[in-house]
Formats: structure tokens, sequence, C-alpha cells
């Protein structure tokens, strides 16, 4: 059965959230940005439940979802949920690329989990890098190049990448056992985790052909999860003091994102402006809340939401580049289920709108 924590990471603003705030001042960006919350459903189940991985810029989005039969993947698009079946146990759908291919994992009849690509109606069984043994499949990009981890010819798991019906060793670390990739961008760069010749697993960053340790904020492990066009990169790492903190990995450096006042925090999805979200405890470790970091600010995004909805906001797994969050909550009956967050101008933006596309198209096309 696959380790849902451990998988969290597949865990805004978008490059243009609003367009009308194209031409408003920075500093009141944030305050002019609320969300309107859609819950996506389940396909039932005794207990339903359901939670949001990853969007893709056509607004699709993939996760998985209680049914009747047991736990599925699901590939949500203009408010149809679709199962995707199975391997021949429980599916979960962990990324997804602009066309709307998406890559997961599934237990098979005999318990096994194995990394999945699902195309056009197709879920295909992308195997291991021996031929035995397990893999887990954790993004996607718009190439169709998967990535994820894989029981190696050393017997242990090794990050992969697969292309053109090719599946390729990353390796690891220098002196490490093991490895997994967790995000790749368009540029085909990967990021994820290895063990080291000292034994913690640290971030790490695949780009032409070549391994390198993002280190940590000053603890001892490190992992990461997203990276987006532009190169920056997301994850968790532990601190000098032992705790857990989301980062954000630019221009050379691991920038510490915080909490909201508990010990621990995890960055799980980033767009191609930068915009980060993930989750933050509160104060004691009382609860956990979803976040967006934008602008070098961590907000609790259940501010930022109509208080008269009913939900509460726990994990924000993924930000498109038109500020179209995804994650999973706690709906107004009270049970898990997977939300959409969507951007909505305050009044005084509303007529500065057309400006701002306007803006937005000129910005564009000189790109």
């Amino acid at each position: 059965m696959v380790n849902t924590g451990r998988l969290r990471m597949l865990g805004v603003v978008g490059a243009v959230l609003l367009a009308g705030l194209l031409i408003t001042p920075a500093s009141t960006v944030l305050a002019q940005v609320r969300y309107e919350v859609t819950g996506l459903g389940t396909l039932g189940g005794s207990s339903p439940s359901s939670e949001a991985m990853d969007i893709n810029n056509a607004g699709q989005i993939v996760g998985f979802t209680t049914t009747p039969s047991g736990t599925r993947a699901f590939r949500y698009t203009n408010g149809t949920m679709q199962n995707l079946g199975t391997l021949g146990g429980a599916s979960w759908a962990f990324g997804i690329s602009s066309d709307g291919r998406v890559a997961g994992c599934s237990s098979m009849a005999g318990g096994i989990d194995r990394g999945f690509l699902y195309s056009g109606t197709t879920m295909t069984n992308l195997g291991t890098l021996t031929g035995s043994g397990g893999s887990y499949a954790y993004d996607i990009n718009d190439a169709g190049q998967v990535v994820g981890g894989a029981t190696s010819a050393s017997g242990t798991g090794h990050a992969f990448r697969y292309s053109g019906g090719t599946k390729t060793d990353l390796g690891t670390l220098p002196g490490g056992d093991s490895s997994e990739a967790h995000g790749i961008n368009n540029l085909g760069q990967i990021v994820g985790s290895s063990y080291t010749a000292a034994g913690p697993q640290h971030a790490f960053l695949y780009s032409g052909g070549q391994m390198t340790d993002l280190g940590t904020l000053g603890g001892m492990e490190s992992s990461a999860w997203r990276i987006n066009d532009a190169g920056q990169i997301i994850g968790r790492s532990y601190t000098s003091t032992g705790r857990e903190h989301a980062f954000l990995y630019t221009a050379g450096a691991m920038i510490d994102l915080g909490t909201f006042g508990g010990t621990r925090s995890d960055a799980l999805g980033i767009n191609s402006a930068g915009q980060v979200v993930g989750n933050a405890w509160l104060q004691n470790d009382s609860s956990v809340r979803a976040f967006l970091y934008d602008q070098g600010s961590l907000i609790n995004l259940n501010t930022l939401i109509d208080p008269s909805s009913g939900w509460t906001l726990f994990y924000a797994n993924a930000i498109n580049d038109n500020g179209l969050i995804v994650g999973r909550g706690i709906n107004p009956q009270g049970y898990n289920e997977a939300f959409l967050l969507t951007p909505v101008p305050e009044p005084a933006t509303i007529g500065l709108l057309g400006i701002g596309l306007a803006a937005l198209v000129a910005r564009r096309r000189r790109r």
C-alpha cells in the first residue's frame, strides 16, 4: 500500500493571478486576491474522501478518491471526475501534463505497487529497473517524460526517468544507496531525494546527466518535490534545530519559508511565476493549514476564502500558471474532499481587468 504521507509532496497567484493586478502596486496585490472554493466531490465509497494532487494550465486536475471498490486515481475535467482505473488494486494519480497525460501508481493484484502512465484511455504499467519489485511515478512534463522511483539492479530503489518507452536509472548522490525522483520540468531537469555517503537523504537536482546535492537548511535531511521551468525548486528540509521547514531553492540559495508558529511545514507546488503552495502547522502543532507563499510572505489560505463557506483548507498541493490551487480540506459536511481554489478580484480591481488583460497580452507577445 502506498504511504500517502510520504507522497504528500505531491503536493497563488500565477504569473498573472489576476490580469487586472498587473497595473496595481505590488504592495496591494496580496490584499486584493481572494478565492472561491469548489469541492470536486468523490466517486463514492463507505467513507467518501478525495484529494487533488496536481493541475495543469488547462484546469485539468488529478488525484485520488474513494470508490465502492477502493481508492482510485481520477482526472477531473470541466466539472466531471473520471475514474482512471487500476492495474489490479488501488490507484493514485500525482502528476498531469499540459495535454492531460497522467503519472501515478497502482497496486497490482499481488499487492506490489507499480508506476503508471495514463494516456488516451490506457493505463500503462511502467515496470521497474530490473523487471521485479515495485515502482512509483510522481510527475510528468509536457514531453511525456515521467519520473519516479523503482527497484534497481542493486535491489534498492533508484530514481528513474521514463521517456519514449525507455527507463533510465538516474543513480544516487555519491556514496548513497537509494534515491527517488519527484518532479520534472519542461527542460528535463529533475528533482528528488537521495541518500548520501553520510547516510541521511538530501534533495537533489539532476540536470545534464549530473546529480547535484542541494544541501539542507542546516539539519540532517532534505527532499525536493517540484521544479518549475525557471529552475526554482521547492521541498522540505530539517533545520539546525531539528524542525522540518518548507524551502524554496532559487538562485543557488535554499530559503526557509517558515511556519504558522508550529514546528513543521512543507512546500508542495510551484508555478512559473515562483508562487509556492503547501502546508504549515499552527502554534503547538495543533493543526495544519494550507499556505500560499508569495512576495516573501507565508499566507494562510483559509484567510483568503469566505469564512461562511464551511471549508477548512489543510493541504495545498499544486498551483498552475493561472493561479488555480488544488489540494484537500474538510468540507462543510465534515469529511475530507479535494478542492479547487479559483482567484477572484475584489470590487476595486474589477474595473481594471480590461486594461490588465491588454497588458498581459502585450507582455506575453514580447516573450
